[in-house]
This record gives structure tokens, C-alpha cells and sequence, in this order.
């Protein structure tokens, strides 16, 4: 595989002669969030984070999507946190896409570049700063965990796609594969966060349906993907966020597209309140 490619927010802002893209939709089953959207202005920041700023791409709505938050951090050269995380019951997934990431976690400290990946289980003692001269610029999934009883919980680790084997999808030709950072059966994990790669002209041939909640964040290339009714035009930066059993599938190309997806896994339904 050619070395990756990963897109970030446009930020700044168009012009006042710009036109309205027009792509950007929120539906009863999905959104699409362009990357032309995610501008300063619609930033936000967060208590205890110096010199950073956040793109908010998803968060627990109700009747929607209800299990995860997603943020594009931007950490400003010196910036960071000693106190990332306000809720002890929440897990998390760090994904850098742009500038370095000196990682602190249970007093090991970890330096993660494009392509870093990192797990951090609940109730985790760590930090993140920036001690580099360029912005940084990472995905921070955030979900709370579901402990089981008789299961241990997660530990954390830190990876890079770089060193992770895409797997290939039976019948494929090695046209559409993930690579996954997490063994699918082990039931210690909740939620998986994943990158989809399709070759072009790789298809998902069927309308995908089930139960798991989806962010997919299109890291390189663009596609033809159909969310619910609808067949919508994505490319790099854009962000789909899909309710349980949105319908989903997807013609990629002309080049290779790919995608950070967020999904939750392993536990059962709730049943009421």
C-alpha cells in the first residue's frame, strides 16, 4: 500500500463570493458533514485544554445517535492537557492525522505521529501535549464504557496503521479490507475504531443493516456512498454519521478511498430505561 494520506478540516473561511456547497444534510437515519464546513467559526473549546481548539463532528443525541462523541483536536504548538477527560467512565480512541503527539498514559509516555493510534480504558491517569513547532491534529472518540460482570476491562495501548496488516475481505481480490487495531472477538472492547480501505472501483456490494451506530470520517479519496434513501458524492475531510441500521453502501473511486470508522460492539441491547 502507498504511504497514507489523511485529510483535516479546511478551517479558516471561504470567501464572502463563495457559493454554498450544498452537501451538508442531517436526515432522520445520517448526516454528512463536508470537510468545506468545518471552519473556525465552528469551533469549540474545552475546559483544561491550553492553546487547543476542537471540531465537535458527533455527539449522543436522543433518537439519533446515541452512543459517542467525536472530536478533530487541534493543539497548538505547547498546547495540551493534564486533565484531557472529565468523566471517569469514559474510554477513548485518539487517531493523529497531522503533527506529533507526546501521549502520557499511567506514566509512560508515548510519542504518536500521523498514523498514531491510541486506546485509552476508563478511569486513566493521562495527558497530551504538543512539544512540536507544528499544529497537531488528531480524532478523539470518546464513548462511555459498558462494564460486564466476569469480563476484565481493556487495557490501553498505543499503535500505527503503518505497522497494522489491512485485512482483506473474503472474495475480494484485496479490493476492501480494515485494518484493525482491536481483536473483533474480544468481548473486553465495546466500541471498534477501524479504517476501511477500498482500492478503486472496490464496491460494498449490499446494503449494509445493523444494529451498530457509525461515524465514518473519509480520511483519502472520495466515493459514491448511499446512506438510508440516498445516494450521496463524499470525499476527503467529509464526515457521515449513521443511526442504527441506517442502510449503507459504496462505490469508491477513482482513486483508493478510505475512512476512520467508529462502531458499537459486543454487548447487549438495552432494554428501557
Amino acid at each position: 500500500m502507498e504511504d497514507p494520506l489523511y485529510a483535516s478540516p479546511s478551517a479558516g473561511l471561504p470567501p464572502q463570493t463563495a457559493l454554498h456547497t450544498g452537501r451538508a444534510v442531517f436526515t432522520e437515519a445520517y448526516a454528512v458533514i463536508p470537510h468545506g464546513v468545518m471552519r473556525d467559526i465552528v469551533t469549540s473549546y474545552l475546559p483544561h485544554w491550553a492553546d487547543t481548539r476542537a471540531w465537535v463532528i458527533a455527539r449522543p443525541l436522543s433518537g439519533f445517535s446515541e452512543t459517542f462523541s467525536q472530536y478533530i483536536m487541534e493543539v497548538f504548538p505547547g498546547g495540551g492537557s493534564s486533565q484531557p477527560e472529565p468523566n471517569p467512565e469514559a474510554e477513548g480512541v485518539l487517531f493523529v492525522v497531522a503533527g506529533q503527539a507526546s501521549l502520557t498514559i499511567d506514566g509512560k509516555t508515548h510519542l504518536l505521529k500521523p498514523g498514531g493510534y491510541a486506546f485509552i480504558p476508563p478511569a486513566s491517569a493521562w495527558s497530551l501535549f504538543n512539544k512540536s513547532t507544528e499544529p497537531l491534529r488528531f480524532h478523539w472518540v470518546r464513548k462511555r464504557y459498558e462494564p460486564v460482570a466476569g469480563i476484565a476491562s481493556p487495557t490501553g495501548f498505543v499503535a500505527n496503521e503503518n505497522d497494522e496488516p489491512i485485512i482483506w475481505m473474503p472474495g475480494t481480490s484485496n479490493r476492501w479490507g480494515t485494518t484493525r487495531f482491536v481483536d473483533p472477538t474480544d468481548l473486553r472492547h465495546d466500541m471498534h475504531v477501524n479504517i476501511v480501505t477500498l482500492e478503486p472501483g472496490a464496491v460494498i456490494p449490499f446494503e449494509e443493516t445493523h444494529v451498530m451506530e457509525h461515524g465514518l470520517y473519509v480520511l483519502e479519496g472520495k466515493a459514491v456512498y448511499r446512506l438510508n434513501r440516498d445516494w450521496v458524492e463524499v470525499e476527503a475531510g467529509d464526515f457521515m454519521w449513521l443511526r442504527a441500521f441506517c442502510p449503507q453502501a459504496c462505490y469508491a473511486g477513482p482513486g483508493r478511498f478510505r475512512y476512520l470508522l467508529y462502531k458499537d460492539v459486543n454487548r447487549h441491547m438495552k432494554l428501557g430505561l
